[in-house]
């Protein structure tokens, strides 16, 4: 079997939009980790070549700009079998593969082995940050308002973890409880709780759908969140038939940049408000800023910035 790459170091042509790698737009590169399903230029394409391909079999000419549009597994269609790229490969998963079942991934054994394989190493560590002032979230990670992140996995398939900031404005957890497997999440309702001492709170969740895993080692440890938010600390996957329009209501990118920077600054006022001014190298933002400064409060802090 081919190797499988799952370091997440893409090249530039590796990071090419799939149109853009079976040559129906000129230029066009990802920055979502290939989650086309979410992707508003990817929908925007496929209703136009959709439209196009109707017309045509009609026996209509499309007139346009775009009436030369055809969809990618169609174009790649158009290249010797040897030639065809796997959409693992494009994605830049694996090395190069050809496809031999017309793209149809839902009859390939190698997509099932891969799919498997995938699962298990799930658990990547991701290598590009967005970073505020030293609070991180991975680049293709969406972020919803209280805090809890989202990466889409596979098809309907996401896994939900807590943020770095989440995670350090709290300070170390004694546990982190997830819904059992089969129950049901619902945005914005709070379905995960996180424990410190005497102290609890909830956290609302990214998006809906059945819980289809946990992970067991945070009810007893959650500090392995705090350790590892993005990799080893992640909370719970979930199948979320409602994923594409959940996630229109979560941050992505340049939208989760502006939502940190305002946070970080909320946070430290409320930390000037207790504490006085801070050190100019802002130290007191470590990882442990509750149990730092107690007198801020625990439920002030999650009232602020988990809003529950």
């Amino acid at each position: 079997m081919d190797s499988i790459r799952l370091d997440n170091q893409l090249t530039e042509k590796q990071c090419s939009c799939i149109w853009m790698q079976a040559e129906v737009v000129q230029r066009k590169f990802c920055f979502s980790n290939y989650d086309c399903p979410a992707c508003r230029f990817d929908r925007a394409l496929r209703r136009v070549c959709d439209k196009n391909k109707r017309l045509r079999m009609q026996g209509k000419i499309p007139a346009g700009k775009k009436s030369k549009l055809i969809f990618w597994k169609d174009k790649l269609k158009e290249r010797p079998l040897w030639k065809r790229p796997c959409l693992h490969h494009m994605k830049g998963r694996i090395n190069f593969r050809a496809c031999n079942r017309d793209y149809k991934c839902g009859d390939c054994e190698f997509d099932q082995y891969f799919n498997d394989q995938y699962t298990v190493h799930a658990v990547v560590r991701p290598v590009d940050f967005i970073d505020i002032e030293g609070f991180k979230i991975p680049y293709g990670f969406y972020l919803h308002k209280g805090h809890a992140w989202v990466r889409v996995e596979k098809g309907f398939e996401v896994r939900i973890g807590l943020d770095d900031f989440a995670l350090r404005v709290l300070g170390p957890l004694d546990g982190i409880e997830a819904p059992l497997i089969g129950k049901t999440l619902e945005q914005n309702r709070a379905d995960i709780i996180m424990r410190r001492g005497s102290n609890e709170t909830k956290v609302l969740s990214p998006v809906g759908g059945v819980v289809t895993s946990i992970n067991p080692k945070l009810r007893e440890k959650g500090n392995l969140a705090n350790q590892d938010p993005y990799t080893e600390g992640w909370v719970l996957r979930a199948h979320s038939e409602n994923l594409r329009k959940d996630l229109q209501n979560l941050m992505l990118g340049s939208e989760t940049k502006d939502f940190l920077k305002e946070e970080v600054d909320r946070l430290y006022q409320v930390i000037e408000d207790e504490a006085g001014p801070l050190a100019a190298d802002g130290g007191l933002l470590g990882s442990d800023i509750y149990g730092n400064i107690p007198k801020v409060g625990w439920n002030r802090l999650v009232k602020l910035f988990y809003h529950t």
